[in-house]
């Protein structure tokens, strides 16, 4: 007999016709194919959000993971070899195709789950621009895997703000993934040098990074932002169930935000 999978792509016709019967949610893992550091595999940013969504739906058991999106917004890594990527344009183009596609097949919840900051900003817009021709009641919507984590459990995995690319948060949930990912004997250490600053507004970020193609590549010899070398499979299990609750919290809370919010 066939096994039953959380994976979409494993699923036939029918049965996903009759998962949608009682179901309505689908998770579409969303990443970047690009440079992490000397240790870590290009697809990081793959990789983690689709394990998160893996194990989301393998515990609750409502919904589907489909097919991640590697192909992303990369830009500013752009100078390293490894930087494979889409323009805004044609990447918010598939955005909302998606959306279109996966609400017209009957799912009402269509998540993009991110696991690559750069892609925040344009993924909303992209399901803004689907949401009119959406059918009724369904609703695409993105947010990061992170987003709903503790301040602690934030901390621990960007090492206190500091770490947030091919860092201890990253490499340590890839060890946990499959060690033959990472090769810890690469593992290295790089901050960017960042200046003192009046404001230390997260719009320098923006300003810097978002609007500037190149720019970690400018800023860093590596590619590394943070500590690989502290990374230990244990911390990326700590790591990767934080995740796992935050996307069931964020979820229940969105739920009851577009159920009692709503006033006409």
């Amino acid at each position: 007999m066939k096994q039953k999978s959380v994976f979409l792509a494993e699923n036939t016709n029918l049965e996903i016709e009759t998962f949608l019967k009682t179901h309505h949610t689908i998770y579409i893992p969303v990443g970047a194919m690009e440079q992490h550091g000397p240790h870590s595999p290009v697809g990081t940013d793959v990789f983690i959000p689709q394990e998160i969504a893996r194990r989301v739906c393998g515990q609750l058991g409502n919904a589907l993971v489909a097919p991640a999106l590697p192909y992303t917004l990369s830009y500013p890594h752009r100078g390293f070899t490894s930087e494979f990527s889409l323009s805004i344009e044609t990447f918010m183009a598939v955005v909302r195709d998606l959306a279109l596609s996966f609400g017209q097949a009957g799912f009402k919840r269509i998540v993009f789950l991110n696991g690559h900051y750069d892609n925040t900003y344009a993924l909303a817009y992209a399901c803004a621009q689907a949401a009119e021709r959406l059918p009724a009641g369904a609703k695409a919507f993105p947010f990061n895997y992170w987003d709903g984590m503790t301040a602690a459990q934030f901390g621990a995995m960007s090492e206190g703000g500091k770490g947030m690319h091919a860092g201890e948060g990253e490499v340590s949930m890839l060890l946990t993934l499959n060690p033959n990912l990472v090769d810890m004997e690469l593992a290295n250490a790089e901050f960017p040098n960042f200046p003192e600053t009046i404001t230390k507004s997260p719009a320098l970020h923006t300003a810097f990074f978002f609007s500037s193609p190149g720019s970690v590549y400018r800023m860093s010899k590596t590619g590394t932002w943070g500590d690989a070398t502290k990374a230990t499979a244990a911390k990326g299990e700590q790591l990767l169930q934080a995740g796992v609750d935050s996307v069931i919290n964020l979820m229940k809370d969105i739920e009851k935000t577009f159920t009692e919010l709503t006033i006409r």
